[in-house]
């Protein structure tokens, strides 16, 4: 009995685990990227000819201004992991692995192909006169950036993977009709798991007595007695 026990709670030990390491890795990934959007990615230094030059810093937020929408998704994807099951957790899986490409996207671009001097004068918001003199990338917080985007899709293979549960609300949620007709079936049921309070109260309403086992018929002995032998009768 005690194998049989722990071979069932075997699936829910695996989906509460799962659940766990999904939901550290999401709150990774949120941490990264929220962090990513608060960090200089590019400094662009201009001149107007009038003045001394000019240096812009550009954020995250800036550069790459989905970082904060997507780090703010991937803080919804914990509250809804713990909401849905089944297929609809698959979904959240497939939704949490597009955030983490389009996390990676700006920020494997800034450390490959660098920043263009016109994309950076032109997010930099620089005057009509003015002109970019030099354009300076910081990769740290890209890199950050990337962390957090593998951090998601660790987290929606993890999604994807979690074991199924049953799904449903619990037992004492059950109307009464429909608790009574379990009860009916506790005999039959009690070797397979424990008889809980409530499963006695509902079979008694049913009117069975939960106490009681079913046994076969079996023929009543007769009382001994003066009458024990009729054929000694005179």
């Amino acid at each position: 009995m005690s194998d049989a026990s722990e071979t069932a709670r075997e699936p829910g030990r695996a989906g509460r685990r799962r659940s766990m390491i999904s939901v550290l890795l999401l709150a990774v990934a949120a941490l990264c990227l929220w962090g990513a959007s608060r960090m200089t990615w590019v400094e662009v230094t201009s001149s107007d000819g009038l003045g001394e030059e000019r240096t812009s810093a550009l954020v995250g937020g800036t550069w790459a201004a989905a970082l904060t929408p997507l780090a703010l998704t991937l803080v919804a994807a914990i509250a809804a992991s713990f909401a849905v099951k089944g297929w609809a957790l698959r979904v959240l899986g497939v939704l949490v692995a597009v955030v983490a490409v389009a996390a990676a996207v700006p920020a494997v671009g800034l450390i490959v192909s660098g920043a263009s001097d016109d994309e950076a004068g032109r997010l930099a918001e620089l005057p009509g006169r003015a002109e970019v003199q030099s354009v300076s990338v910081h990769v740290g917080p890209a890199v950050l950036a990337l962390v957090g985007a593998l951090a998601a899709l660790a987290a929606a293979v993890e999604l994807v993977r979690r074991p199924r549960v049953r799904a449903g609300l619990s037992s004492k949620y059950d109307s009464p009709g429909a608790r009574r007709d379990a009860a009916k079936k506790t005999g039959a049921d009690s070797a397979e798991g424990p008889v809980t309070q409530r499963m006695l109260w509902d079979a008694l309403d049913a009117g069975e007595d939960p106490t009681v086992e079913d046994k076969k018929a079996e023929p009543v002995d007769q009382v001994d007695g003066p009458d024990k032998d009729p054929g000694t009768r005179t």
